[in-house]
């Protein structure tokens, strides 16, 4: 059998195509009457230097390509058993597969060309001597996450693509180790996530192209197997940001039996590195396909495992523009801090800043923040919390969202939708191609309820709509496109959680917001697949794991956020975190809705929080006043609850309330009942900023909001490095984890005899 390769860029050179211009003029005036100037100068001559610049050397590349390729189909009159194409040179493999012909491909490379060519501020490099599993724990040690390998060339050399100043503190990693380290002259990062919104710019362009049934099969660089004809587009857009897999590729063929590769085009660069892939590649790691019993094709084997950045979504990974399906959770008062989010954003992932219990002020300190260290197209979120009590605080929250671009918000603690987060979700509607909607401002809401999620799974309320309207707060063209949307983008399934919980099973609620999903989204005719992802519990490759195997688009982590360099708590608020095991958190009434008996999860071990929390409330629930309880109660309540007398906490309470909503106050002298709700709350108040500031005084009051995940991902990590909190960075946690989860999906896939071709989520 025979495979012919062809290959990208990095192969061209003056004076390449030599001979074939010649003899193929039909073929190079279509090229010219495409490009608009002559590709036989620009190949043969290169009279102003353009050969080397990305817009006009993968024309150049993709022409020289198919000239080789025309003329070897003139000599030989056959075509090969299987083509494949390096990067570019696939575009090459689809044309000799019959996908399109070569002017449609050429217009098509010379779009790719152009928005890759606006790529500035990234840079790639080669590595060579050490395997890329290596590369890759390099970079995650010395912190350098934003970088993603581009390409698997050989099995001992690759390619690593990020921002010019990781490239270069990376050259000084791999300086002292016994890599070779060579950067490559290139303006972009290329195949990376920095191409993110170069691929999907391209995505628009494809639009119009109608590609026809492949003839051969096309060995695909973005996981190494055959294409499929409803792939097409897809595998080219994820191509630009994705690695190219020429090692799997060249092992997959290798595993069809006594295989001929031929390299179709300018120079012998494959042909290099597939003699090295065949020297370096060990028999054991070869696929077998074998046919079932029902004749569905099987691997045994695997030429490499399941990857991380492969799990859950990959449409909502484009969305984001993430690395990885993966975002870290919003943690109250700013403990999912400016710090946190950054750190994720710049890591390519996503984090949420907490601004429950934050001013308005404080909380627009953050944005500006926030937006002054990250750069273009690296992702971030601020939480949006229901306050049912006070709906004009949401709806100066989501003005200044709006007065500062904020595109993407975490809904928390929705029972119905408000007009504040309706306005934010038709603000950012607009009219899109071929009577598409562009949605701008993107809402993620966290649900635990089926009600709930079917709330956000709808269009935006038609009487809600009809006021923002009246209100000339929207357009009518917004009201219009609102009819054709759901209220989320995507939902994140909450389960047993830190903070406030509903106590919920992931493996039962998880698949019923799914399958309520699927039904919706079919009824409605969204054009826009709307995500559902995971949260709560998640600490381990097991737990995270377990989420996208019950289908999960991606996983939102938070407790095991909390304790990190990053998050804004005390350092003997993480002390403690740090030692906490499974079994180490308990349930107590949740401050924000006392009277209600709502339920938050916070860490036991150490802490009385959690017996006086709950002592509170039951005198609170079993009395109607203060004076209703016994003397000794009340005494103890003062000298070891509160350290004051329960005047002296009204006092502060009134003054509070009185600057903020008087009228709690006036019914607190009205109702003795509420008055002492309001002094129980402070309770609740002092133990969170206790935890917050490290009190050293009244640390058994420490109100810490944790679930039983950190317990877990600390039981993980024991013995490790990230043992000590000093060293755990939310962008470190979030690689190992999905790391971890897909060795662990790999391992449990040969377990029973299954590829990681069938895709885990």
């Amino acid at each position: 059998m025979t495979t012919w390769v062809f290959p990208g860029q990095g192969s061209q050179y003056p004076g390449m195509g030599k001979g074939l211009f010649d003899e193929l003029k039909e073929l190079v005036s279509q090229a010219d009457g495409v490009l608009g100037y002559s590709i036989a100068e620009l190949c043969l001559l290169d009279p102003n230097g353009k050969l080397k610049q990305t817009e006009y050397t993968q024309p150049a590349i993709y022409t020289v390509n198919a000239l080789h390729y025309f003329k070897r189909l003139m000599e030989t009159g056959k075509q090969p058993d299987f083509v494949a194409g390096h990067s570019l040179g696939e575009y090459n493999a689809l044309l000799a597969a019959g996908a399109f012909d070569f002017a449609t491909g050429l217009q098509l490379v010379q779009r790719r060309a152009r928005l890759m060519s606006k790529a500035s501020g990234g840079a790639m490099a080669a590595i060579l001597q050490i395997p890329a599993e290596e590369i890759a724990e390099m970079l995650a040690k010395a912190g350098l996450v934003g970088i993603d390998i581009a390409n698997y060339n050989t099995p001992s050399q690759t390619v690593i693509s990020g921002l010019s100043e990781d490239i270069q503190k990376a050259a000084k990693v791999f300086e002292k180790s016994e890599a070779q380290f060579a950067q490559i002259n290139v303006s972009g990062a290329f195949h990376s996530r920095h191409m993110t919104n170069a691929a999907e710019e391209f995505r628009n362009s494809l639009q119009p192209t109608r590609f026809s049934e492949l003839q051969i099969p096309v060995i695909a660089n973005v996981d190494a197997r055959a294409y499929a004809k409803a792939k097409i587009a897809d595998n080219l857009v994820s191509q630009i940001h994705s690695p190219v897999r020429w090692v799997e590729t060249i092992q997959y063929l290798m595993t069809k039996g006594e295989v001929e590769f031929i390299e179709v085009g300018p120079g012998q660069v494959l042909t290099r590195l597939v003699n090295q892939i065949k020297q370096e590649t060990k028999p054991e790691v070869l696929v077998q396909d074998v046919q079932s019993p029902r004749g569905e094709v099987k691997q045994a084997g695997s030429a490499s495992a399941v990857r991380a950045e492969n799990l859950g979504s990959e449409a909502f990974r484009q969305r984001y523009n993430l690395k990885h399906a993966y975002l870290s959770g919003a943690m109250v008062k700013g403990i999912a801090s400016t710090d946190l989010v950054i750190k994720m954003g710049k890591a390519g992932l996503m984090g949420f800043f907490g601004t429950g219990g934050v001013r308005l002020p404080e909380i627009e300190e953050a944005i500006i923040c926030i937006q002054g260290a990250l750069a273009s197209g690296q992702a971030y979120g601020m939480n949006f919390l229901h306050s049912p009590d006070n709906l004009e605080r949401e709806d100066e929250v989501i003005s200044l969202y709006l007065r500062y671009g904020i595109r993407t918000i975490e809904a928390a603690a929705f029972m119905q939708m408000t007009p504040a987060l309706v306005k934010y979700r038709l603000k950012g509607l607009k009219p899109g191609p071929a009577g598409k909607v562009v949605i701008e401002n993107r809402i993620i809401a966290k649900i635990s309820r089926p009600e709930v999620a079917q709330l956000f799974l709808s269009p935006p309320p038609e009487k809600l709509v009809r006021k923002l309207l009246q209100e000339q707060e929207v357009t009518a063209a917004q009201a219009d496109l609102a009819k054709r949307i759901p209220m989320a983008d995507d939902l994140c399934v909450e389960s047993d959680s830190a903070g406030h919980t509903d106590m919920g099973i992931m493996s039962v609620v998880l698949p019923t917001i799914i399958r309520l999903r699927n039904e919706l989204v079919r009824r409605q005719g969204y054009v826009e697949p709307v995500g559902v992802g995971a949260a709560g519990g998640i600490g381990t490759p097991e737990a995270a794991a377990s989420a996208f195997t019950l289908g999960a688009d991606f996983i939102l982590t938070g407790s095991i956020n909390q304790c990190t360099v990053e998050a804004g708590t005390s350092e003997a608020a993480k002390n403690l975190l740090q030692q906490i095991n499974v079994q180490d958190t308990d349930y107590a009434p949740a401050g924000d809705m006392f009277e209600l008996g709502a339920k938050i999860q916070v860490v036991r071990k150490g802490l009385f929080f959690p017996a006086r929390a709950n002592k509170l409330f039951e005198l609170y629930r079993q009395h109607h006043s203060w004076e209703e309880i016994d003397i000794k109660t009340r005494t103890q309540i003062q000298e070891k609850y509160f350290r004051r007398s329960f005047d002296e906490v009204y006092s502060e309470t009134k003054a509070y309330y009185l600057k903020t909503k008087a009228s709690e106050i006036e019914k607190a002298e009205n109702n003795p009942k509420h008055k002492m709700a309001l002094v129980f709350r402070w309770y609740f108040i002092h133990s969170m900023r206790l935890a917050m500031h490290g009190s050293t005084e009244q640390k058994v009051d420490y109100q810490i909001h944790c679930g039983p995940a950190l317990g877990a991902f600390n039981q993980w990590v024991k013995g490790t490095e990230l043992e000590s909190w000093q060293k755990r960075h939310v962008d470190v946690i979030a690689e190992k984890l999905m790391n971890g989860t897909a060795e662990y999906l790999d391992k449990q896939m040969q377990r029973f005899g299954m590829s990681h071709r069938s895709k885990p989520a």
